[in-house]
């Protein structure tokens, strides 16, 4: 039900510090929240999570409006520095279950980055129960999540990696096209094959190599692994 700026500042700094304080491997923060207009201070504090590779996920807004003229806050932010050239905020529209843009979800070009499903998606209560909610706040965890599962395939991707695992895996989609910095919908299953471990070129012949004979047509191969 709302909350302050400064409010917002001391809970992305607290993330902040527990990973540099406390050890916490945290890679992505999950923001489905908005309003208001420009904080440098908001500002500067999301820029103190990017510099610890913590990514800022956050909903493009349910304004129907183009935020490349408009703006919309947090998700309008650039975070990005002198010293490390890469945006830390990934802006999350809302699509359909048959890919087209929510009605209500904000869009732009430059400054939204990726679809997910936003509309009708069931979700936790209080009470221990369910409810079905529509906005770009439903489609921001998605993103998260994909972010966190990205991380726990291989947890040394620092938090450009895991933007450009996020982004670059997205899938075209019409109604994204021109709207959105990728024109994509969130794609799981491309990303994962990005963020797979690269596996090292074996080198050298096979160790132990036995060859048996299991037909006049064809041979079974065992070897223990392969010498340097």
């Amino acid at each position: 039900r709302g909350g302050s700026t400064s409010d917002a500042i001391a809970a992305v700094d607290y993330i902040t510090d527990l990973k540099i304080r406390h050890g916490l491997n945290i890679v992505a923060t999950s923001n489905s929240w908005g309003g208001g207009g420009f904080s440098q201070l908001l500002l500067d504090a999301i820029n103190r999570g990017g510099d610890q590779d913590i990514l800022f996920i956050a909903a493009a807004g349910n304004d129907g409006s183009n935020t490349d003229s408009a703006g919309y806050y947090p998700s309008n932010y650039q975070c990005t520095t002198a010293t490390r050239g890469w945006d830390c905020v990934v802006s999350v529209a809302s699509i359909t279950s048959s890919g087209s843009m929510s009605s209500f979800s904000n869009y732009g070009q430059a400054t939204v980055d990726i679809g997910a499903p936003g509309s009708v998606i069931d979700s936790t209560l209080p009470g221990d129960s369910y409810g079905s909610y529509s906005g770009t706040s439903m489609a921001t965890p998605h993103v998260s999540g994909a972010a966190a599962l990205c991380a726990s395939i291989d947890q040394t991707q620092t938090g450009f990696e895991l933007r450009n695992a996020l982004l670059n895996s997205a899938a075209a989609t019409a109604s994204l096209a021109g709207r959105t910095t990728t024109g994509g919908r969130l794609d799981v299953g491309a990303m994962v094959s990005l963020c797979q471990l690269p596996t090292e070129a074996v080198s050298g012949p096979p160790v132990d190599l036995v060859a048996t004979a299991t037909s006049t047509s064809t041979v079974d191969l065992v070897w223990n692994g392969a010498g340097v």
